[in-house]
């Protein structure tokens, strides 16, 4: 390789390094590392922001951009705090049971929206929840972040590294429903039972509490039932439109904004409220991801790394895949999925076109989907919404650390 493609390597991995020990904040990092990038001529202003290859991934962008505004209108109706409460009550205020019913919800949501969005509305109900019944809430709170992690992998929009996915390899929604779902339904009901399993202790029943919850209306949580109604029938025909992509032929990316752009004028929420629920943050890392990662397809890093690759598994598919699917899934619990995904994805591009393009080699991008969307799920800095998770947890006075999160325990005390 030559000099400038070693240093563009050393200052992606340095940029990487402290995303992963969050020794600053990771916009930063990300921002900080593409800066450096441009500046030493790794890539140029053309490659950064107009090269399908090797620029910024407006797909996803957009397709985060629109999914985040519809959420933060639907978030506006209380319908989160409803079937929280729901939950609650069809559980008749046992600890399992609600557990079981709040990591249902939770998956279900994640597999429509995205995770980390799904775990920032769930999380605040679930301290009601378990204040009113006496519980420790640290256990609920680990339960729903996995369960989001589970639940995101089944669809293209419910976990941020299929997005990319989708993106790079040219996958429609409809061909994460068909590979995806039916593995993660099956996951869903293991974890169900994991749950019973690592938190056992904390399902300590208590029928005077059990009683006040029952006593709860969960109707008065609805704040606006027109807006809510507005809300889901647009999310429905969003929905409907990814769906039917190989019949409409709009991306993901583009229907998403048509879906926002559609509440936000056909209701009376103010435009400043509707993107207030926006993580513009979340979204410039990706920018300054995706500008990182074309500076190494730019000069050449990607291309080597792909044609060693291919070149240890010998071409041989079967190999390639359980070698991409454990990496994955190890890689993806030291340090966040979503840079590891926009790293990978080239190489696996490229790893696809060698072992039968579209047809046989596909295969690779649902090991890679499986391996960085399940293995997000070891540790505490693995995906994004454990990480929203820890910090919630955190501010209520209810700290996860590393290793808790990790060994999936939870405090003796509620």
């Amino acid at each position: 390789m030559t000099a400038l493609a070693w240093l563009s390597v050393a200052v992606f991995l340095g940029a990487y390094a402290l995303i992963a020990s969050e020794k600053i904040h990771r916009v930063a990092a990300a921002l900080g590392g593409a800066g450096i990038m441009l500046a030493i001529h790794a890539t140029n202003a053309r490659a950064a922001f107009f090269s399908e290859r090797s620029g910024v991934d407006w797909n996803v962008i957009f397709l985060l951009l629109g999914m985040m505004v519809i959420v933060g209108v639907l978030k506006q109706t209380g319908v989160f705090e409803y079937l929280a409460i729901w939950a609650a009550k069809r559980a008749r205020g046992r600890p399992y049971r609600l557990m079981v019913l709040l990591v249902v919800i939770t998956a279900l949501a994640s597999a429509l929206l995205d995770n980390v969005t799904t775990v920032l509305l769930i999380a605040p109900v679930t301290f009601l929840v378990c204040e009113r019944l006496a519980l420790p809430v640290v256990p609920f709170l680990i339960a729903e972040a996995m369960a989001s992690n589970i639940g995101g992998a089944a669809t293209l929009v419910g976990d941020p590294p299929n997005i990319i996915i989708a993106s790079r390899g040219g996958l429609s929604f409809n061909d994460f429903l068909v590979h995806m779902a039916p593995m993660i339904i099956v996951l869903v009901a293991v974890f169900l039972g994991l749950c019973w399993v690592m938190f056992r202790k904390a399902f300590a029943y208590d029928p005077e509490r059990a009683d006040e919850v029952m006593a709860l209306d969960e109707r008065e949580a609805i704040a606006d039932r027109r807006l809510l109604w507005q809300s889901l029938t647009v999310l429905a025909l969003v929905m409907a439109a990814f769906v039917l992509h190989p019949v409409l032929h709009y991306e993901p990316s583009v229907v998403a904004i048509l879906g926002a752009g559609l509440l936000v004028a056909a209701t009376k929420v103010a435009t400043e409220q509707a993107i207030a629920e926006v993580e513009w943050p979340t979204l410039v890392f990706f920018m300054g991801l995706f500008v990182m990662v074309g500076a190494l397809v730019r000069t050449g890093v990607i291309g080597q790394v792909s044609q060693l690759a291919v070149e240890a598994t010998s071409g041989q598919l079967g190999l390639t895949t359980m070698a991409l699917l454990w990496a994955s899934t190890g890689l993806s619990a030291i340090v966040d999925n979503i840079p590891y995904v926009a790293t990978m994805s080239p190489i696996v591009a490229d790893l696809v076109q060698a072992n039968g393009g579209h047809g046989p080699g596909q295969v690779l991008w649902w090991a890679l989907a499986f391996g960085a969307d399940l293995g997000g799920n070891a540790t505490a800095v693995g995906a994004a919404a454990n990480v929203v998770v820890i910090g919630i947890a955190a501010r209520n006075g209810h700290p996860i650390s590393f290793w808790q999160f990790t060994k999936g325990l939870q405090r003796n005390n509620p």
